[in-house]
């Protein structure tokens, strides 16, 4: 079996813990692994297989003999040093936001269009964490019939804007619990007990950045620019894995039965249907954070249309919204590149 070097940009980060964590436990062909950061995390030891791997700074020169590049330092690093990469001759497969809408990029969920990945330029892009939520649930329903329409509300973690995000729930619940007064520092407004509309720029129509990623992302995935679909992205308080309450409306008399779709959603690999009426157990960002699959469950007829199908999902923001892809990304590619 051929072997690859790697590079993880953004090691020390949030992402790049789950990169170093997942090539090991999926054991990843490695021939080498270079771990790169910024000047202030260089010098740092982490620690894979047993061993100690030093951390580098991040330069232009930082890539040569790397074959596989995972970029998770943000778009402007991405911007600045992901083509060094590629003319390096690495593969970069980036989950930054950076070249996601690139005609010349391909945007690739594994599961739904892997034969995209045979047409990149040395860079492939990661969607964005709510897109692969959410598609994860919508891609085995399209497969019955044609999707007309996705109305979609998100519930985001705060592992969603990184490690330091993460601490600050934390932090400000210690603070809360204790009558101690809240200071944000990485939201604009406390998480502690609270929520609200998703912290990105709001452009002229209203929607917000992530809300209008999840727009044009789903629909260069599905290759399908008509697709007509609207979003609602909210920020919560909940540690990891983001939550999202998916509207599906099919054509006009095409509807699936709701045996249908949950043999569909069962069928489909990454996802886990929790659906226990009786019980009323359905996805829990609780019980999805730390696994590998999305949950998805609440199924049950729109009573306003009967051509719309609800539900609900949760999935590890980290895993199979950021870091978790990115490597099934780079799996599929070895195996397409050697058949």
């Amino acid at each position: 079996m051929r072997t690859y070097h790697v590079a993880i940009v953004g090691a020390t980060g949030a992402v790049g813990s789950e990169f170093l964590r997942l090539l090991e436990t999926r054991e990843f062909p490695l021939a080498s692994l270079r771990l790169l950061a910024s000047e202030r995390s260089a010098g740092r030891t982490l620690p894979f297989r047993g061993h100690a791997i030093g951390v580098e700074r991040l330069t232009t020169h930082s890539f040569r003999g790397v074959d596989i590049a995972f970029f998770s330092a943000g778009g402007a690093r991405s911007r600045e040093f992901a083509p060094a990469a590629v003319q390096a001759g690495a593969l970069v497969i980036d989950n930054s936001s950076a070249f996601r809408m690139d005609p010349g990029v391909p945007l690739v969920i594994p599961e739904i269009n892997p034969e995209d990945i045979l047409h990149h330029r040395g860079i492939i892009a990661n969607p964005n964490c709510s897109t692969i939520l959410m598609l994860m649930a919508v891609a085995p329903l399209r497969r019955l019939a044609p999707i007309r329409r996705i109305v979609v509300s998100t519930y985001q973690a705060a592992s969603g804007a990184g490690a330091q995000a993460m601490q600050e729930l934390l932090d400000q619940t210690f603070d809360v619990l204790h009558d101690r007064p809240v200071t944000p520092r990485i939201f604009p407004y406390p998480i502690a007990f609270n929520l609200f509309s998703h912290n990105s720029s709001i452009d002229a129509t209203g929607y917000n950045e992530e809300e209008r990623k999840m727009i044009h992302e789903a629909r260069k995935i599905l290759h399908d620019p008509a697709l007509r679909i609207t979003a609602t992205c909210v920020r919560v308080p909940v540690l990891r894995a983001h939550s999202e309450s998916v509207n599906v409306e099919f054509a006009p008399g095409t509807r699936p039965t709701l045996e249908q779709a949950r043999e569909a959603l069962e069928a489909f690999p990454g996802v886990e249907v929790v659906d226990d009426r009786e019980a009323n157990h359905f996805p829990m960002p609780i019980e999805a954070s730390g696994r590998h699959e999305v949950l998805v469950g609440r199924l049950r007829y729109d009573l306003s249309n009967e051509d719309a199908i609800d539900l609900f999902l949760s999935g590890d923001q980290v895993l199979k919204g950021a870091a978790l892809n990115a490597v099934q990304i780079a799996e599929k590619w070895m195996h397409l590149v050697s058949v």
